[in-house]
């Protein structure tokens, strides 16, 4: 293992750290590795694993500071931004750590009556090892996620993260190791690489797959669960709407759309992409828009409102986009392709864009959203239910916000704000369609990484009414069929 991948500083190119490109047998290595040290931990029980994820969220804390910077650094976000990034990571650390035991516990269901001879129970199994493949826009946050509820559950993790945050993930998994200098280390390993090392996970024998990404790339690794029969859950980005009704309140809306669409330069799966805007308040909400845009100052510096694409070729697909919408007849009051430069992008608003360019229909992930002019919230609907996407959506509106979020094909809505949810470690986060499947955060998130097992029990014996033999006595069927003919009688039956 000679080959290395390298993290840089996004402004200044200066290495902030280095690592090993791992290959599919040093993925695997770390997979056996982590299997005993994960059945220790599951061993630990609920209570001593809630304690070992609280002192790591403490950790994490304690050296906020570091990680910030790191943040800072390699994914060019704002010190600010990152730390609140910081601070929603904690809180889910904190409540997968004490909501385990309540969701995943044993459990008693009813057997009913033609079975209350026995005793029926549920419980909820770890996977063994989970494999989390996470991406460099929330670097700190995105791999918390599914990692927190993934240990909660009793689960070893190897995490491979963005190639271009390694050194974030890297941070993370020493603040585990650092708060938990009393357990194996193996239980939250660190892969590094590049792709071989993401495919690692999937050959090299992980129990489940965790995988946040492009839908590209989603759709490779599904092929190569396909072929061990690996489970996953995909998250896989979004062209996420917002709608904006006739009562809603316009500032707070142009504010929300602002943050939602422009904040961390528009890297985030979940921001605002799309608004549809009621045309009885249409011109005053584009002016809120363009008068708060118009404020923003893009760069690395202290006092920047957003820092720049990640990947260059980002700008490439934004600018492509920008001009195919312009050519199709949209309007660009801020201005449109010469505001991007480099991997350095101003805020880009299109007016009017047909649905059907790209701008609309397939993800941007940078700072450019659409506004159209819409005649009724019926049609804001329907247009934001119009892309094979569907993670999350916002509404703003006095009166009809939890109609119209209702009729909204997504996994998460936002009623009179925007991106809310992420911030509730009870909501569960996933989407539909492009945006993929399964769910992680919440109750639904614990479970997605634990195996579910049924176990009966029988207690005693029913003389003449077990109906599980070759040979039943004749009795036994008349017992069931005057049983059943009496549990199932109508009302109007029971009253002749």
């Amino acid at each position: 293992m000679s080959a290395t991948v390298e993290s840089r500083d996004i402004a200044t190119g200066e290495v902030v750290g280095t690592f090993p490109a791992m290959d599919g047998d040093d993925v695997a290595i770390l997979i056996d590795r982590a299997r005993p040290a994960g059945a220790l931990w599951h061993g630990l029980g609920f209570t001593r694993r809630r304690a070992s994820l609280e002192a790591w969220a403490a950790d994490i804390v304690a050296h906020a500071k570091d990680l910030v910077s790191l943040i800072h650094r390699e994914a060019g976000k704002p010190e600010d931004d990152a730390y609140m990034e910081l601070v929603i990571a904690v809180e889910h650390i904190r409540w997968a750590a004490r909501n385990a035991k309540r969701v995943l516990r044993r459990r008693r269901v009813s057997p009913t009556v033609l079975m209350a001879n026995y005793s029926a129970e549920i419980d909820h199994e770890p996977f063994g090892v989970v494999g989390v493949i996470s991406p460099w826009n929330y670097p700190l946050f995105a791999p918390v996620a599914p990692i927190a509820s993934a240990l909660a559950a009793g689960n070893a993790v190897v995490l491979k993260p963005s190639e271009h945050t390694t050194a974030v993930g890297s941070a993370l998994v020493a603040a585990f190791h650092r708060s938990n200098p009393g357990l194996p280390q193996e239980i939250l390993s660190l892969a590094t690489g590049f792709a071989a090392a993401g495919a690692g996970l999937i050959t090299g024998g992980a129990d489940k797959i965790a995988f946040t990404g492009s839908p590209s790339t989603g759709r490779t690794i599904l092929k190569a669960c396909a072929e061990t029969m690996t489970p996953a859950v995909m998250e896989c980005g979004g062209k996420d709407a917002l709608i904006v009704a006739a009562d809603a309140d316009i500032e707070a809306a142009a504010a929300a759309a602002a943050w939602g669409g422009f904040s961390n330069a528009g890297q985030t799966c979940v921001g605002v992409e799309r608004v549809y805007v009621h045309q009885d308040v249409s011109e005053r909400f584009i002016a809120a828009l363009n008068r708060r845009l118009a404020k923003v100052v893009v760069g690395t510096e202290k006092d920047c409102t957003y820092g720049p694409l990640v990947l260059s070729a980002q700008a490439e697909h934004m600018v492509d986009q920008v001009r195919d919408a312009i050519e199709g007849g949209a309007a660009a009051p801020l201005g449109g392709v010469e505001r991007v430069a480099g991997q350095y992008g101003k805020p880009i608003v299109l007016i009017d864009a047909e649905e059907s360019t790209t701008a609309v229909q397939e993800e941007t992930f940078g700072p450019m959203v659409t506004v159209k002019t819409v005649a009724s919230l019926d049609e804001a609907i329907r247009l934001a239910n119009g892309t094979r996407f569907g993670l999350g959506a916002a509404v703003f509106s006095r009166r009809d916000g939890r109609r119209v979020a209702a009729a909204l094909r997504c996994g998460m809505v936002s009623v009179n704000s925007v991106i809310a949810f992420v911030s509730i470690p009870a909501l569960p986060f996933g989407g539909v369609g492009d945006s993929g499947f399964g769910r992680i955060h919440g109750d639904e998130g614990l479970r997605t990484f634990s195996r579910t097992k049924a176990m009966s029990t029988k207690l005693f014996d029913l003389p003449g009414l077990n109906g599980m033999l070759l040979n039943r006595p004749r009795f036994t069927l008349w017992a069931l069929r005057a049983m059943t003919t009496m549990r199932y009688r109508t009302r109007t039956q029971g009253k002749r």
